[in-house]
């Protein structure tokens, strides 16, 4: 096949650091090898007995090679086990194989049924063509009716013997009728699968593959056939659940106790003696260590997504550590030794130790906290930065704050600070950043900080109170973009979803789509001089 379906390029699916996907890549490649080879060893025999009852039902070859499509679109023969009557009209009939399609042999309707006819694919995956977990390949014919975007994703990876797809859709023959078999299968089958592949280049990961060749398995025994699996089981299986969730943490919460536990051991023994011995030190260290790993993990602190965790979270630390402590206590008193630990470096370590929890959990915000806080105090910083000025200190000034501090926009501008009409504020710090004033002094402040852009963020105001302020805005050559109406959008929104008792839509502002124009040609505008 010749035409561009065969020679599509893929796109960058998920941005990740390149070391993990060269690790991740590396790690499915050399399974895939190591499986291929010990399977085809090892079913060989098995192979033998299959081809001598494939000949003797029927003549025709043992092995059925299909086109189908791999990664980047490149063609490629499918190999499978033959389970049609080599006839004329196995080739001239439809596509897809309905249940009771006459063209299936008795020992091929067992073969599919089983799934056997699909191990020569084994070979597919030595070579490199395939892979034993990913999007199963397809007909040319009937890729070529796929989505542009989703073809461009699927084929962006190797395809595979198994998916989540392949799993959900097991009895896939029985769900499509022998008359309409393609029509069923492209309206109601084949979009399910491509947002269920799709998801898969999404999300795959080394220990998820793992988890689809379990369920592969599983389900193919006679009794759970019928077994209906959730699909967020397919992509986050028990196997990556458990070490994601529990063995992890409980590893580095392990070596994180124990660091600190040894390091109050050194501290300790610099200050004043500590007859412990070397070997019944490490011995406690080690004991110690894994009682705290325990009660994190029994208090469920594995289970939290850490990179958005509330800070409130830290007392739930606070409280194992403490817990911890307690038991640390009570074990070193029944320690079977006479030298026993000082009480004060019991809890030297657990304060450590609570320290060292909440540095690795909250990693990346305590680095950018100290990131942007060396930043504030140097006066170049904002030289390579378009400088903003917020108006309005209130929830949708934090809005604003929050949408240029987390989104790619932080690359190209800078809030230098704010200005509300609550005198309160003015001189004092919110959400990292100084209140000059009152916004009757914007002229003077967006001439004095050398401002570029303005975000006019007050939610609640009187409409003559509103202009007023733009007014004064307009008088400034900053930019001005406005922020409310999103705000008030995203909020009637909300109220619109709640509301059992209305079907009304709810009435959009006519500046909020300016707002909306605006603020993404601020975003466009910082991606290309990222770009530059």
């Amino acid at each position: 096949m010749t035409d561009t379906l065969t020679r599509i390029k893929p796109e960058v699916i998920a941005v990740r650091p390149a070391f993990n996907r060269y690790l991740a890549g590396f790690l499915k490649r050399a399974f895939d090898l190591l499986a291929s080879v010990l399977g085809l060893l090892f079913l060989f025999p098995v192979f033998c007995v299959l081809s001598i009852l494939i000949k003797r039902e029927s003549p025709g070859p043992v092995f059925y090679r299909g086109p189908r499509l791999g990664k980047d679109g490149e063609p490629f023969g499918i190999l499978k086990f033959r389970t049609m009557y080599e006839h004329p009209d196995s080739y001239r009939g439809p596509r897809i194989t309905a249940d009771g399609d006459g063209r299936v042999t008795p020992l091929g309707h067992w073969l599919r049924a089983t799934k056997i006819n699909e191990l020569p694919q084994l070979w597919n995956v030595l070579v490199g063509e395939m892979s034993l977990v990913g999007p199963r390949p397809e007909d040319p014919e009937i890729a070529r009716s796929w989505p542009r975007a989703a073809r461009q994703e699927i084929l962006s990876v190797r395809p595979g013997i198994t998916s989540p797809a392949s799993v959900a859709y097991r009895d896939e023959e029985k769900l499509l009728n022998g008359a309409s078999a393609l029509d069923d299968y492209l309206k109601i089958v084949m979009p399910d699968k491509l947002r269920l592949d799709q998801l898969y280049v999404r999300n795959h990961r080394f220990l998820s593959d793992l988890d689809i060749i379990f369920w592969t398995l599983l389900v193919l025994l006679p009794q759970l056939r019928a077994h209906t699996i959730p699909a967020e089981s397919l992509y986050n299986g028990l196997l990556n659940r458990f070490i994601s969730r529990y063995f992890n943490w409980f590893v580095i919460d392990n070596l994180v106790a124990f660091a600190a536990v040894g390091t109050t051991g050194v501290l300790w023994r610099l200050s004043g003696p500590l007859d412990l011995g070397i070997a019944q030190a490490f011995l406690r260290a080690a004991v110690i260590a894994l009682l705290f790993s325990l009660v994190n993990s029994r208090m469920g602190l594995g289970r939290i997504w850490w990179r958005s965790a509330k800070p409130a979270l830290v007392f739930d630390l606070a409280l194992s550590c403490g817990i911890s402590t307690l038991f640390i206590v009570i074990f070193d008193a029944f320690w079977p030794s006479p030298q026993h630990m000082p009480l004060g470096m019991i809890l030297v370590s657990g304060l450590l130790a609570f320290l060292g929890f909440v540095s690795v959990r909250y990693r990346e915000r305590l680095l950018t906290g100290l990131a942007t806080r060396w930043l504030h105090g140097r006066e170049k910083q904002y030289l390579a930065r378009e400088r903003v000025l917020v108006v309005g200190a209130g929830e949708c000034g934090l809005l604003a704050n929050w949408l240029v501090q987390r989104s790619k926009l932080a690359s190209s501008f800078a809030i230098i600070g704010m200005v509300d009409d609550d005198p309160a504020k003015t001189g004092m710090t919110v959400d990292g950043h100084h209140v000059f004033g009152l916004t009757h002094r914007i002229p003077e402040i967006v001439e004095q900080q050398n401002v570029d852009v303005i975000l006019f963020a007050i939610e609640t105001i009187r409409p003559e109170e509103q202009e007023r302020i733009l007014k004064l805005c307009r008088q400034t050559p900053a930019r001005l973009v406005l922020i409310p109406d999103l705000f008030t959008l995203f909020q009637e929104r909300i109220s619109s979803a709640g509301d059992s008792f209305t079907d009304r839509t709810p009435e959009v502002h006519p500046d909020s789509e300016q707002a909306a124009e605006d603020f993404s040609r601020m975003r466009t505008q910082s991606l290309s001089e990222e770009d530059r």
